[in-house]
Formats: structure tokens, sequence, C-alpha cells
């Protein structure tokens, strides 16, 4: 339930609806720096030297190497100072970090700077979760997050196209460019308009103890590491395919130009599922939510293995139909599943967010490294990995149902 104190001691400055904006926009630099880099991944790989197209996918997995590094970091460090400074230095190394791939002359230079990238974007996007918990809690908390990510993801809908719109008129380094001034823009309007959400009672002390005592606590939690371990599975296997997306419609299916509107359609079922869910969650419940969207995604995976066994790829229409139930039943996932992990855990929102997000994006990464390389000529392997994170999934689900029964 929300917290009607809480909630009026930090909206004098801020209404909910901007509110949400703003969580959205903290979340959003993430996704503008690895969606509007996604048309132009052929031409970086071929500036710095990339001899094998397959490790183009590199440039958007070593991102979510830093953004699952990071929240270690900054995330107790935020129960100790407050959320706002951590933003600022998120932000700060960011733009640092942008510099650094502006000018790589080498993939090993270029992932150097993806990788802190991630870092100073972990940031921002684990405070937003931090910001939200110390507000709300339970499926109210979970509603807030889906509103939060259906506006977070308008920017997966447009960014590839602002990518390509900006590869036409200038060059790739633009784009990096263009994403530190956003990030300058959304650090000026958190600065200005939110509030320390952190009460002075409940910061805690910055030290090896305290960060152990929460680790233990967050690991200890059965609830919490299950639907973290299932979160690490989900993401894993969607970072499959934003990390090969361009080489299965622009290589495999021969669609440049068409790429950027195929993949605003599968971002477009993501956010309209996470939409619905904002509505559902309070009448169906989190849990709940989560068992239907897992078997779903469970039998997509499965009708496309079995119909598609040979390596043929279907008509690009009949794949952007598959994409798109399996990623409306991943929008259903994504915030339940981080909502229902932290819920135990409010008083320690920053560290538990910290840790969580680190467990499922250090799982999501070598995931998404070995599947990725399988999906050259044909998208079957994709949906092959898509279905063993599924069943997975679905055996933590079930032993989680066993264990709350004992």
């Amino acid at each position: 339930m929300p917290n009607p104190a809480k909630i009026s001691q930090y909206s004098s400055k801020i209404s909910q609806f901007e509110f949400v904006a703003l969580m959205a926009a903290l979340m959003s630099i993430a996704a503008l720096a690895l969606d509007a880099l996604l048309p132009a991944l052929e031409i970086i790989g071929l500036d710095i030297g990339v001899t094998d197209p397959i490790d183009n996918q590199l440039l958007v997995i070593m991102i979510f190497l830093g953004l699952g590094i990071g929240p270690l970091f900054f995330g107790p460090i935020s129960d100790t100072l407050g959320r706002k400074p951590i933003v600022y230095m998120g932000f700060g190394l960011f733009v640092l970090s942008s510099f650094i791939c502006i000018y790589a002359q080498s993939l090993e230079v270029m992932l150097l700077g993806r990788i802190l990238q991630g870092i100073g974007l972990s940031a921002p996007r684990t405070i937003s979760i931090a910001i939200v918990r110390d507000m709300y809690d339970g499926d109210y908390m979970a509603r807030i997050m889906s509103f939060i990510t259906v506006v977070f993801i308008l920017v997966p809908v447009i960014a590839p196209t602002m990518g390509k719109l900006i590869m036409d008129y200038y060059d790739w380094q633009t784009i990096f460019y263009v994403q530190a001034v956003f990030s300058i823009l959304v650090s000026l309007w958190f600065w200005k308009r939110q509030s320390e959400t952190l009460k002075p009672e409940n910061k805690v002390s910055l030290s090896v103890k305290a960060f152990t005592n929460g680790f233990k606590e967050v690991i200890l939690q059965k609830q919490t590491i299950g639907y973290t371990l299932i979160s690490g599975f989900i993401v894993g296997s969607f970072l499959v395919y934003l990390s090969a997306s361009q080489q299965i419609f622009e290589i495999q299916y021969g669609l440049k130009e068409e790429f950027p509107y195929i993949f605003a359609a599968t971002a477009i079922s993501i956010g309209s599922a996470i939409y619905l869910n904002g509505t559902l969650v309070i009448r169906l419940g989190m849990k709940r939510l989560i068992h239907t969207s897992l078997y779903v995604f469970f039998a997509v995976s499965l009708l496309y293995v079995l119909l598609y066994s040979s390596g043929i790829n279907p008509h690009v229409g009949i794949l952007i139909g598959f994409f798109c139930i399996q990623f409306a039943a991943i929008g259903f996932l994504f915030g339940n599943l981080r909502a229902v992990a932290m819920e135990p855990l409010g008083h320690i929102a920053g560290m538990a967010a910290a840790i969580t997000g680190f467990i499922s994006t250090i799982m999501a990464v070598p995931i998404s490294i070995f599947i990725g390389k399988f999906v050259v000529t044909t998208v079957l392997p994709l949906f092959i990995g898509f279905l063993i994170c599924a069943v997975l999934s679905i055996i933590i689900l079930l032993v989680l149902k066993i264990s709350t029964k004992k």
C-alpha cells in the first residue's frame, strides 16, 4: 500500500504525473544508450576494426555488464548519503565515458567505454527504483513501476529511428553526443524538482559489515532471491534479442531500412502490456500475473521451436508476430518481478535494488553472449534460448511454491 505520509512529504514540488515522468527519464537514458546505437553497430564495427560481425553484439551486451556492476557501489552509498547525490555521480561518469566511446579507435577501448557508461547509468536506474520503494510498496509499487515503464518504453520505440536519422546526416559519434546532452538535461530536471526521499533516520553507516549484513538478508529471503533469478533468465533472453536484432533483421532478412520500425513494433508490444499491467496488477496481484505470463512465454517459445525446428526462418511478418506475443509476456514480467523481489526489503531499498539488480544482470550477460553466438544464419537458437529460460524460471516458481507450504 502507498504510505500517505510519505507521499505528502515528497509531493510538495512534484505531482504524481511528473514523478512518473521523471523516474522514467532517469531510466530512459540507459535505453537510449542501448537502442539508439543499434542502427550504427555495423558501421562502428568497421571503424574500430571489428573483424567478426558477431562481436558487434558486445557493444550492447557490455553496457549491461556495467549496469550490473554499478549498483553494488551506488546502491549501498545511496542508503548512506541519500538518493540525489548518487544520481549526479552516475550521470557525471556517463558523460565522461561517452567521450571515451567517441574517441575509441579499437574494440577494446570501445567496450571499456560501454562498460563505464553502464556503471554510470546504473546509478539513476537503481536509485529511481529505490525512490519508488521509499514511497510505495506492494501492488501499488508494481502499479507505479508499470506506469514508469510505459513512459520509459517510448524510448526504445523512437531511439533506433533517432539513431538512424543521426547517421543519415552526421556520424555515429553524434549519437554519443546526443546521449550526453540528454543526460545533463534530465539531471537538471531531477535536481530542480525531486526532493530527497531517504529519511535521516533511515540512513545507514557505510561499512563492510553493513554491506555484508544487507547481502545476507537479500540472499536469505527466498522470495527475493527466487524472483531475482527468474528476472535474470528473462532479462538474459530479452538481451539476446536486443543485441542480435540488428543482425536478424538487417543481415538475415535484408531489412536495413525497415529495421527501426520493426524494432519499434516489438517495443510497442512490451509497452502495451506494461500499461495494461498497471491496471490489472491491483485486481489480480503481481504473483498471478507473473505465473500466467511465464506460461505464455514458455508456450510461445515451444510453439516456434516445434514449427520451425528445421532452422529455416519464417516470413518476417510471422516472426514479428511471435516476437510481439513474447515481448507482451515479458512486459507483464519486468516490473512485477522486480517489485515482488523488493517487497520484503523496503528498509534497505537502495542496497536491495543494487544486489538484486547485480544478480539478475550478471546472469543475463553470459546467457546473452552464449545464445547470441548461435544466432548467425537463423532465429531458431534465439527461441530455443527463450524456451530454456522459461523452463528454468517455471521450475523456480514451483520450488518457491513448495517451500512456502512447508
